[in-house]
C-alpha cells in the first residue's frame, strides 16, 4: 500500500498529471458536474473566465431544497432565497427561484437537470394542493408519505420546466443512501453506504407520463439500480413515450456484466436508439478512460454476437459502435450544439 500511494503521489505531483493536462491527454470534450440551486457556481466562473478552452458545464441538482428529508434542508432554502432573490417560503415563490437558478446554470453551460430520488414516484396535483402540500413542508411537521409525494410532485413541475428551457432531465431513483447508521453519524452522508432498492417505474411514472409523455420538445432520462425493471418496466416504457431514454448501466453496475445484461435485456424492446449510448458517472478522475473503454468494448462484444448470429450487417454494427461511444451521448444532452461559452 505505501508503494502505490508513493508512486501515486509523485505522479500527482508533476504538470502532467494536473487536472487540465489530464482532460486534454484523455481527450475529454464535455465534462459535467451537479450542483445545488444554493450553490453559487463560483468554481464553473472561474473556469469560464481562466481563458481555459475545456468545456466543463454543471447540471441542476436541486434534491436539498426539494427533499425535507435531507439534513440540509433549512440551510440549503436559506441560500437558495438569497441567491434567487425569491421568497422561496412560498409556493410560486418557490417556483419563481428554481427558474432562476435553472437560468443561471444554463448560462454556465448546463444541459440537464439531475434528480436522486429513493423511488421512481411522481404526482400531477392540482395547484391548490401544490401549495397546501408546500405549507406542510414547510412547518417541520410532514409524513414520510407527505415528503415522498412532494418529492413526486416536483419531478413533474421539473419536466414542466424542461418544457420551457430546454434541460434534459435525468432521474437516478433507488439509491437506498447512507444505510450504515453509525458511519452516517460519524463521518456524515456519502461515505460508500448506499444500496440499491426495488424499483417501480409503470406505475410511479405514469403521472409525470399523462402530462408529458407525448411532448416531443421533452427529454427524460432514466436510469435504475433494479435490473429486474429491465425488460418488465424500463425498456417498454421507452419504446413506447417520446420522451423517454434509458441511461447506461449505473453505479453498481457499471461493470462489464452489468453493461452486458443491460443490452441483453433491453434491446429487444426499447432498441439502442431509445438509449443514451454511454455516459459515466465516475467520480474519479483518472478512470474516466477505462470506464469508456470498457462499454466500448462491451457494446462491440454485443454488436459482434449480433453480426456473426447475422442479425446484423457488419456495416451497421460499425456504424452502431460509433453511435453508442460517442453520437448518442452528445445527442441526448444537447452538446452536439453550439455551446454559450463556444459561442462566445
Amino acid at each position: 500500500a505505501d508503494l502505490y500511494f508513493d508512486a501515486i503521489n509523485d505522479k500527482l505531483a508533476t504538470d502532467a498529471f494536473r487536472p487540465r493536462a489530464l482532460f486534454e491527454r484523455f481527450n475529454i470534450e464535455a465534462l459535467a458536474t451537479t450542483e445545488s440551486p444554493s450553490d453559487d457556481l463560483v468554481h464553473h466562473r472561474a473556469i469560464r473566465d481562466s481563458g481555459w478552452g475545456g468545456q466543463v458545464i454543471t447540471a441542476y441538482r436541486p434534491d436539498p431544497v426539494i427533499d425535507v428529508e435531507h439534513e440540509q434542508f433549512g440551510e440549503a432554502m436559506t441560500r437558495f432565497a438569497a441567491l434567487s432573490g425569491q421568497d422561496v417560503y412560498d409556493w410560486k415563490g418557490y417556483l419563481a427561484a428554481h427558474r432562476v437558478r435553472r437560468a443561471a446554470f444554463a448560462e454556465l453551460g448546463a444541459t440537464s437537470t439531475d434528480h436522486g430520488h429513493p423511488t421512481a414516484a411522481t404526482a400531477d396535483l392540482s395547484p391548490v394542493d401544490a401549495e397546501a402540500l408546500f405549507k406542510v413542508i414547510l412547518s417541520g411537521a410532514a409524513t414520510k408519505a407527505e415528503a415522498e409525494l412532494f418529492r413526486a410532485q416536483m419531478l413533474t413541475e421539473m419536466a414542466r420546466m424542461s418544457l420551457d428551457d430546454g434541460l434534459v432531465m435525468q432521474i437516478h431513483p433507488g439509491s437506498f443512501r447512507n444505510h450504515n447508521a453509525r458511519l452516517f453519524a460519524s463521518h456524515g452522508r456519502d461515505k460508500g453506504a448506499d444500496i440499491p432498492t426495488g424499483t417501480e417505474y409503470v406505475r410511479a411514472l405514469k403521472p409525470l407520463l399523462d402530462r408529458f409523455g407525448n411532448e416531443p420538445a421533452l427529454s427524460v432520462i432514466v436510469f435504475t439500480l433494479d435490473e429486474t425493471s429491465y425488460s418488465r418496466e424500463l425498456a417498454p416504457l421507452a419504446g413506447h413515450y417520446p420522451i423517454l431514454k434509458l441511461g447506461p448501466a449505473w453505479w453498481f453496475h457499471d461493470s462489464p456484466e452489468g453493461m452486458r445484461r443491460f443490452r441483453e435485456q433491453t434491446t429487444e424492446t426499447a432498441g439502442f436508439y431509445n438509449t443514451v449510448g454511454f455516459n459515466d458517472d465516475t467520480r474519479a478522475f483518472l478512470s474516466i478512460p477505462a470506464r469508456h473503454d470498457v462499454a466500448r468494448r462491451v457494446d462491440c462484444g454485443f454488436l459482434a454476437r449480433l453480426v456473426a448470429e447475422h442479425r446484423m450487417a457488419e456495416d451497421e454494427a460499425c456504424e452502431l459502435a460509433v453511435d453508442l461511444a460517442y453520437n448518442l451521448p452528445k445527442r441526448a444532452y444537447k452538446l452536439d450544439r453550439p455551446s454559450k461559452r463556444s459561442a462566445a
